[in-house]
């Protein structure tokens, strides 16, 4: 479901399970996408960085599912709608065609947007589970934040020092 229709919010609780209910599915989609954007990269690190990464997102849904267990609920996932299009928009740059260093360039991109949306969903989770008293789920995803902004600087890194330098090439 869209956040942008007639949920209603009863409380700050229903809120937040519904955060955690989109970073469900959004995480389980990516699971979905990582191997294909690992089979499309040309570089051995980027490789490395999109592998490492889906060991994590596997780590991430499980952490979600410990979540849901604290707070007594079943994990289900809303429809996370703005996942659904950044990864259309990956399956995209997965299935282009032409210079190999660009094409990297290209996933690294759509895999950075990916990422953001994914750090600011994990920021707003912490800071409503935080608020509702919620420590434990708190601490779950402060510890699945680290990784998602550890993963965007990876992702830079790669970008800076090598892709985009062979790309101009």
């Amino acid at each position: 479901m869209s956040i942008f229709t007639m949920e209603e919010f009863r409380s700050l609780d229903d809120l937040f399970l519904y955060q955690i209910e989109d970073l469900f599915d959004a995480e389980n989609r990516i699971l979905k996408v990582l191997p294909k954007m690992i089979d499309a990269a040309s570089t051995p690190e980027l490789k490395q960085a999109f592998d490492q990464h889906l060991t994590e997102t596997d780590e991430h849904v499980g952490r979600l599912r410990a979540t849901f267990t604290q707070l007594d609920r079943k994990p289900e996932g809303e429809t996370c709608e703005a996942m659904k299009g950044l990864l259309r928009e990956a399956e995209g740059m997965i299935e282009a065609r032409g210079d190999a260093a660009v094409k990297d360039a290209a996933l690294i991109a759509a895999a950075q947007r990916i990422e953001h949306y994914e750090i600011a969903g994990y920021g707003t989770a912490r800071s409503l589970a935080l608020h509702l008293g919620h420590t434990d789920a708190a601490r779950l995803l402060q510890t699945t934040l680290e990784e998602e902004l550890r993963a965007d600087r990876t992702l830079t890194g790669i970008a800076e020092t090598e892709i985009n330098a062979r790309a101009l090439i």
